[in-house]
């Protein structure tokens, strides 16, 4: 019999994630010094998080229409389930309070993602096929000019997806106890 668990808020998500650091868990991610991270503590922006990405009326705060669709198209590509999350959502409120300097740094990363899709397909990136955006972020990762820009995206879309519930059960949480460390982020090798 599959158990049903109840939806926990992002803001409870974050807690309990934040949580699991305190007591000695270990994610990598967490760790790092990226802006996205001092952004997970505001409670209250965790709280109006939870409210604002399911109204039916969303509008982004603080990208334009066009970005945001690069940016849902991207985080889908980097993580996949990151639409169901809506990541792209969680990121714009996110930059919405966030610092001059950190918006400029998301901002001319997402434009060199966009820019390395202009010269490579002469498309925007949301009107790429799967292939193609696999070919993209697939160079694009492997170094180069834009490299450090696919690394900045691909910190805000994973922390944001992996600060969701889906996210957290994925690496494998179960909402019963804090791992130490997450099963699926073993190393096999």
């Amino acid at each position: 019999m599959k158990q049903e668990f109840q939806k926990l808020t992002r803001r409870e998500m974050v807690e309990k994630l934040l949580a699991g650091i305190a007591a000695g868990a270990v994610w990598p991610v967490i760790a790092s010094a990226h802006p996205i991270h001092g952004l997970l503590n505001d409670a209250a922006m965790l709280d109006r998080a939870d409210a604002a990405l399911n109204a039916a009326d969303w509008q982004p705060l603080f990208l334009n229409p066009k970005q945001n669709e690069t940016l849902a198209a991207l985080a889908e590509s980097i993580v996949p389930g990151s639409a169901k999350e809506q990541v792209n959502r969680f990121i714009d409120l996110l930059l919405s309070v966030d610092t001059t300097e950190n918006r400029e740094k998301f901002m001319a990363a997402l434009a060199a993602m966009e820019s390395a899709t202009q010269e490579k397909f002469s498309h925007s990136f949301p009107q790429l096929t799967t292939s193609e955006r696999d070919e993209l972020l697939t160079s694009v990762s492997a170094g180069g000019p834009h490299q450090k820009h696919f690394d900045e995206l691909k910190e805000w879309v994973s922390v944001a997806y992996y600060s969701s519930e889906d996210g957290m059960r994925e690496l494998g949480w179960t909402g019963q106890h804090a791992f130490r460390r997450f099963p699926a982020c073993d190393d096999k090798s």
